[in-house]
């Protein structure tokens, strides 16, 4: 049982930190501060929306949150199941490691990355913005 801790205590934070999103509304301003390139430049980076996104799906408007920050939503899973390989290999007493991708998959996200940043914030790119 010892084993688990860390997976416990991160699932924990992960949880309070959900509860807290869901319970103060970041569509209200005041609340959370703004994104640092959105208040300097007015541009949208990767990440603008994130919160508003996480709400809605706490909300369970799963429209509203992919209209807020697509590639987040489409992160959530892909976070649950690193969460869950690390709980069961704790679970097993067996050490938790994440090997290294392969460098085209790296490049291959950060890519992905940078290029829905951009084209949020071009006209055609409207659509994903939050």
């Amino acid at each position: 049982m010892r084993s688990l801790l860390w997976p416990a205590g991160a699932a924990a934070a992960a949880a309070a930190g959900l509860i807290y999103v869901a319970l103060v509304d970041p569509n209200e301003p005041g609340h959370y501060p703004l994104c640092p390139l959105f208040m300097l430049t007015g541009l949208y980076c990767p990440g603008c929306g994130a919160l508003r996104a996480t709400h809605a799906l706490t909300h369970g408007d799963i429209g509203t949150a992919l209209g807020m920050n697509v590639l987040v939503v489409a992160l959530i899973p892909v976070a649950a199941v690193v969460w869950a390989r690390w709980a069961v290999r704790s679970w097993q007493g067996r050490p938790f490691a994440i090997k290294a991708p392969p460098p085209a998959i790296v490049w291959a996200f950060l890519v992905l990355l940078i290029s829905y940043g951009v084209v949020r914030n071009l006209p055609f790119g409207h659509f994903l913005a939050p």
